[in-house]
């Protein structure tokens, strides 16, 4: 992976473990685990977040429900076939442990990359904006990362004419929201959506040409 690979999807999150580490797959002999960090908010709510960890950091360290975390890395999206649908899952691809430190911002996160899809401008019965822009972010390997991100108020205003193939860097936080599907005929379930609240926009007056393998196939 090169520099600028390195650079465009800059992650870390300050938690606590909250479920047993999980193997789930192997790459190149590499096996990986999946955990999830409970991170707090600025108000007393948490965001609980996925994270993806190699057993190469595991025989380090080793990670158990309660210990606190604080982890950098990249927000990742894989495709995952449920039936005959596909469905993008978000994860925290971890890279590093590093040591406790509780005066860092427990979750920060910088991206860059294009929008994939046309922003979705809209308001709350409140009045608030807010407008969803989905952004793919190149990674190694002719890969990219398809990130749904959250704008707010001037931000969602600014954000809403923007097309696609614009370039933008994004700052903000990884949150966890719980919502409801209506799946038809009087059946609803529960999920939670993994998405970028977005705090700082910066743009760059370019295209580029970009992978849009599965941007076409999300269905939720």
């Amino acid at each position: 992976m090169n520099y600028e690979q390195m650079n465009n999807n800059k992650l870390q999150l300050i938690g606590e473990v909250v479920k047993e580490p999980i193997y789930t797959h192997e790459v190149f002999g590499e096996g990986f685990y999946e955990t999830a960090l409970s991170v707090p908010r600025l108000s007393e709510q948490k965001d609980i977040i996925p994270i993806t960890i190699s057993d190469r950091l595991l025989i380090k360290h080793q990670i158990k429900v309660g210990d606190k975390l604080n982890i950098v890395g990249q927000f990742r999206s894989y495709n995952k076939i449920e039936g005959e649908k596909s469905k993008l899952l978000l994860t925290a691809f971890v890279r590093e442990i590093l040591d406790e430190n509780d005066g860092q911002n427990p979750n920060n996160i910088e991206i860059t990359g294009f929008i994939c899809k046309p922003p979705v401008y809209r308001t709350t019965p409140f009045k608030r904006e807010i407008c969803d822009v989905l952004i793919a972010v190149n990674r190694a390997y002719n890969k990219s990362d398809y990130i749904p991100c959250i704008m707010w108020g001037r931000n969602a205003r600014f954000v809403q004419n923007m097309q696609v193939g614009d370039k933008l860097t994004v700052t903000g936080r990884v949150q966890s929201r719980n919502y409801i599907k209506n799946l038809g005929k009087e059946e609803v379930e529960e999920r939670v959506a993994y998405e970028v609240s977005v705090s700082k926009i910066m743009t760059e007056n370019s295209k580029h040409d970009y992978n849009l393998e599965i941007a076409s196939s999300i269905v939720d």
